[in-house]
């Protein structure tokens, strides 16, 4: 019990930057994928067409979703069902 009490006043004491991982060198796709996020961010490139829903399509999009939820979802699912990929 003393051992955990003192962990947990050493890691009070340490600054967060001791504790933080610094991040590794970024890919070029890294790169990518973070500058398109920061324009989704900054609504700088939007489209000047406003895309609306109208009430009646908002109102199947949420019953969809919700009868979404009525579907069990099974504990294993059969092996041979669903596609023909070759299994090696």
């Amino acid at each position: 019990m003393r051992a955990s009490i003192r962990v947990g006043v050493l890691l009070a004491v340490l600054p967060l930057s001791a504790v933080a991982i610094e991040p590794g060198p970024a890919s070029q796709y890294q790169q990518e994928t973070e500058n398109w996020l920061q324009l989704q961010v900054s609504g700088k490139v939007q489209s000047p067409v406003r895309q609306v829903a109208t009430a009646a399509e908002r109102e199947r999009s949420l019953q969809r979703w919700l009868d979404s939820y009525t579907h069990p979802i099974p504990e294993y699912y059969k092996q041979k069902e669903g596609g023909s990929a070759k299994q090696d």
